[in-house]
């Protein structure tokens, strides 16, 4: 099965691949570093639910900026 890796989105197969879903180690590394670094974030539910409550839905430190997450 062809895939695309999800972060330089270059085509790789699933069969085989010690490293999906990802192309390589850099890639998967890479990813590893952004989770370790804080550019990925899980939103807290109680979060979101005070946002709502204020009016400010989808701003703030939980919100990602996906325009140049990736530096790549």
């Amino acid at each position: 099965m062809i895939i695309h890796c999800p972060l330089c989105h270059k085509k790789t197969t699933w069969e085989e691949n010690p490293h999906r879903p990802f192309c390589s180690e850099r890639c998967k590394l890479t990813d590893l570093g952004l989770w370790a670094g804080e550019e990925y974030r899980i939103a807290d539910e109680s979060a979101d639910e005070t946002a709502e409550e204020e009016g400010t839905a989808g701003e703030g430190e939980n919100s990602v900026d996906d325009s140049d997450r990736h530096g790549i």
